[in-house]
């Protein structure tokens, strides 16, 4: 028996797993490709180049794969990339790519995202992030591994939201936030780290240990940057067991180009 709901539009270009569920008055276009055992929901549209993995549920609405909201945007065959077993609810919209970056939008596996979510062009989103109710991200943004941004929260593009990051309700957030803070408000502050989140993805005492000491370093001391930095490379001959996650923080710190949440 078909999967396909009589009154959705599939066109006979696109690429479906047999096992796809695709509900009433679904529009899905020709060059979009669709892995095993997803469920696309009624009245979503699916259209570019779009590519989802196995396993996603896409709620009723979703309008996944539409043209990057950039006046720069000529046509160009950009791309959304979607992983594997990720919940996408209601009215939720994510683009595609443009040619002035990646050219490419990715959704990475296991990520929760809640209605009304956006992700804009050329937007990376890692693993295992919860993005709620009316989160907006702006072009190019990036949100790391584990992240949580609380509903309502909005993201200026190009912004770099690191690993393990919790942002509170309505969080404007336009500068970069180091991995493992906590932050919230507008004009946004930097609250604390988020311990209980650590704790639950399994830190260890002495890595949670590095992780405070870290906060403290570039929030609690009235160091420089530069200073916080050099004091954080210090942690490793004192750490040793959190050696990789000081080498996070370095690396995310030398690689920001907006300047951290501070």
């Amino acid at each position: 028996m078909s999967l396909i709901h009589p009154t959705a539009v599939v066109d006979p270009a696109a690429e479906l797993d047999s096992s796809v569920s695709v509900g009433p008055y679904a529009v899905i276009g020709p060059k979009v490709r669709i892995a095993a055992n997803t469920t696309i929901g009624a009245h979503c549209v699916i259209e570019g180049h779009t590519t989802i993995g196995c396993d996603n549920q896409i709620f009723q609405f979703a309008s996944l794969g539409a043209q990057p909201q950039d006046k720069k945007y000529a046509g160009e065959p950009t791309r959304l990339v979607i992983g594997d077993r990720n919940t996408v609810r209601e009215f939720c919209t994510f683009n595609t790519g443009t040619v002035q970056d990646r050219g490419e939008t990715t959704i990475g596996h296991d990520n929760w995202i809640m209605a009304y979510v956006h992700i804009a062009h050329d937007c990376m989103v890692g693993n295992n992030t919860i993005l709620a109710n009316n989160a907006t991200l702006a072009g190019h943004v990036h949100v790391d591994d584990w992240a949580i941004l609380g509903g309502l929260t909005g993201v200026h593009q190009f912004t770099h939201i690191g690993a393990h990051v919790m942002a509170g309700f309505a969080s404007h957030i336009s500068q970069d936030v180091p991995p493992f803070m906590m932050v919230d408000g507008n004009p946004l502050a930097v609250r604390g780290f988020n311990a209980e989140g650590l704790r639950r993805r399994g830190f260890t005492p002495e890595r949670l240990a590095a992780v405070k000491q870290m906060h403290k370093l570039l929030y609690r001391q009235g160091l420089t940057l530069e200073a916080a930095k050099q004091a954080i490379e210090g942690l490793k001959a004192e750490m040793p067991e959190a050696v990789q996650d000081v080498d996070h923080m370095l690396g995310f710190l030398a690689a920001s180009t907006r300047g951290i949440a501070r």
